[in-house]
């Protein structure tokens, strides 16, 4: 009987046991595999970067390298480094509290050429920062950028940006419109970011497509869609408004894009949501996709890639090979064969948490590389509580005692999640290169933000009201009957990342690619009403609420220093070779505390005098580094902080480095109207 028993019972305990493997977990980790020294992509003879004398384009040339070929000013003498001019705009509404330029100019044949607080564009003597013309473009002008092009045996040069609904193309000599350009030198084509020329073709990237128009009459020539057909539901969110870089010599252009909205929900978008969060590469002459290579899947945390792409060169086995670099708010640092797109590191993946939302379905796997190093902090945990004072560390503990975090946590209804963090590392601001050490550099934020989520309640009485028809009327082609955002970004949640005041004057002045809305006074309350109240329950009824930053009591970073970073990558091992705090409260610093670093957003560059200058701290100051070490040579208080990148350039044999100072933006820092250029002041 026992022995039948157990006869009966074998059959079932293997069936039971291949049942159990069955559903035995996926390991942790898998692998895409980096590329074989054979399959890497041999540097071009004519691979050049650096602008030499001129700045032609944000971020110094198509490769976005942020490199200038200049030595005159060089480690041993920036400590010299004077006022050689500064200009002041004239045209800031000190009521506009959402002024501050993002950009730096280009400057060619002695010419600087950029925006103005007050929404001019402008040609200054580069010399003696004398006006030369002013133009008034309808809408904010090269928003983050613009491009100069030299022109050709018949036509003269001219300047191309963004502002508004359109790209305009001006006569650099006079300042006036192109005539020939579009209709009246403009055409549609809404943007953020700096345009690209490859041969006879500008290619501006706009929401959520690449765009391509010919150089000289603006006929519209191609466009590529960012938004994937394998993506359902995505209406916005696969847009590129950190920048792009462009290979002259094979004509090929690179995009990077930003995540899917609204942000931190996902039920309405299943899938990948390709191509979010992506590095694209685009034939320039006929709009072709030649590769993608997407790290954020599925992205619910905000974590765009807001930088633009750098190309670079770098060295292995004593062979040049061409690639393109991509720093990313994860603190990631992508490098690409610019042909293939296949990683030059093992891109190694991990198995990603679960969502408890109903209807939100998460990607598998999540990036998790080792090389090359990631240059912020991953992962929060307490352990990581601000040690400021034992008071900050108390507060913030308290604070923080429901939360929840962990690696690729998504948010919750139940408690608050923490990661770092929607605002950092990189931003939109972006790397630059050292071609010679083949080094980038990165300036980066590293603190905690946190999200909630929300059941959305029953519809408001406002939702058919006075206040739902005017947003019809006004913002809905732009930002979708849902608020969910369409070619503009979602409005929900608005509360939390703008208060009402702020909100208002955005209405009435435009901000960056939006248009000014001419709603009446008595009016725009009922508007303001609308937007705040909650969107209309649809499919999975829950809306995100951003709590910001996490802070103590006094406002500083809730977690331990450094809050901001400055950071040089070898692009050839992978490792970083040195990392410095960029920033400094000055209180913290006069009480003994070592500097802390500061949120920052400007870009750096290198020059081959062996510096990285930047600014973007809200201390004010523009700073000079050593390349090879991170120690700091030089620095300069502004009257205002600067949130540009600089340039450098060189007129009658004089090197100068120019940075406007304008105050305002993300940080809310006081708002000027400042240009301010620097020389060695015993060079003639």
């Amino acid at each position: 009987m026992l022995y039948r028993t157990w006869r009966n019972l074998i059959p079932l305990c293997l069936l039971a046991a291949l049942c159990l493997a069955s559903r035995e977990p996926a390991p942790e980790y898998k692998t895409i595999p980096s590329a074989s020294i054979d399959e890497l992509t041999p540097a071009l003879p004519d691979s050049s970067f650096g602008t030499g004398r001129d700045w032609m384009r944000a971020h110094g040339d198509n490769s976005s390298s942020g490199y200038s070929t200049l030595n005159q000013i060089n480690r041993e003498n920036v400590k010299r480094l004077t006022l050689a001019w500064t200009w002041h705009s004239g045209d800031l509404d000190r009521k506009d509290i959402t002024a501050g330029l993002e950009t730096s100019p280009v400057v060619a044949d002695g010419v600087l050429f950029g925006a103005t607080v007050g929404d001019a564009f402008v040609a200054l003597n580069a010399a003696t920062g004398g006006e030369i013309w002013r133009f008034k473009p309808e809408g904010q002008p090269a928003v983050r950028g613009l491009v100069y092009w030299p022109g050709d045996s018949d036509r003269g040069p001219r300047l191309f940006f963004s502002a508004g609904d359109w790209l305009y193309a001006l006569d650099a000599k006079t300042g006036q419109a192109v005539q020939e350009f579009g209709t009246h030198g403009r055409v549609a084509a809404r943007s953020t970011v700096a345009p690209a020329i490859y041969r006879n073709i500008i290619l501006i990237p706009c929401w959520n497509v690449l765009s391509a128009f010919d150089l000289l009459s603006g006929k519209a020539l191609w466009q590529f869609n960012l938004i994937a057909e394998s993506s359902p539901g995505l209406k916005w969110g696969a847009n590129c408004w950190g920048g792009m870089a462009l290979d002259d010599a094979r004509g090929i252009a690179y995009v990077s894009t930003g995540s899917p909205h609204p942000n931190f929900l996902g039920a309405d978008h299943p899938g990948d949501d390709l191509y979010s969060d992506s590095v694209i590469a685009i034939k320039a002459e006929t709009g072709e996709r030649l590769w993608h290579f997407q790290e954020v899947r599925h992205d619910v945390w905000d974590w765009d890639i807001s930088a633009p792409p750098n190309l670079v060169t770098i060295t292995r086995d004593g062979r040049k090979f061409d690639a393109v670099a991509q720093v990313t708010k994860l603190g990631n640092t992508l490098v690409l064969d610019r042909v293939t797109g296949k990683p030059l590191f093992p891109f190694r993946l991990r198995r990603a948490p679960v969502s408890d939302l109903p209807g939100e379905k998460l990607a598998e796997w999540q990036p998790d590389p080792e090389l090359p190093e990631p240059f912020v902090r991953r992962v929060f945990s307490p352990d990581q509580i601000t040690n400021l004072s034992p008071a900050a560390h108390a507060y913030v503990a308290k604070e923080i005692g429901n939360a929840r975090f962990g690696w690729f946590l998504p948010i919750d209804d139940k408690k608050p999640t923490i990661w770092y963090s929607s605002l950092g590392g990189a931003e939109w601001t972006g790397a630059s290169f050292d071609p010679v050490n083949e080094r980038l550099f990165v300036n980066a934020n590293d603190f905690p933000t946190w999200v909630k989520a929300k059941q959305i309640s029953a519809p408001a009485d406002v939702q058919s009201g006075d206040g739902a028809k005017l947003y019809e009327q006004h913002c809905a082609a732009c930002h979708g009957a849902d608020r969910k955002g369409i070619a503009g970004p979602s409005l929900l949640p608005l509360i939390g990342r703008q208060n009402m005041t702020n909100i208002i004057r955005i209405v009435e002045r435009g901000f960056r690619s939006m248009p000014p809305v001419r709603i009446p006074e008595k009016e725009i309350a009922a508007l303001m009403d609308f937007l705040k109240a909650p969107a209309k329950p649809a499919g999975n009824a829950w809306e995100a609420i951003w709590l910001g930053r996490v802070v103590d009591q006094n406002g500083y970073p809730g977690v331990k220093p450094p809050w901001g970073t400055l950071n040089a990558i070898n692009l050839n091992s992978g490792r970083i070779e040195w990392k410095v705090p960029l920033g400094e409260y000055e209180e913290l610093t006069k009480a003994g505390v070592p500097a802390t670093g500061t949120e920052n957003f400007a870009a750096t560059i290198t020059t081959a005098g062996g510096l990285v200058i930047c600014a973007g701290t809200p201390d004010r100051k523009i700073r000079a580094f050593n390349s090879g070490s991170g120690a700091k040579l030089w620095e300069f208080k502004l009257p205002y902080a600067a949130y540009a990148q600089p340039a450098t350039y060189e007129i009658a044999g004089k090197q100068y480095v120019v940075i406007a100072a304008t105050g305002g933006g993300k940080l809310a820092s006081a708002a000027g109207d400042t240009w301010i250029a620097f020389s060695l002041p015993d060079i003639r």
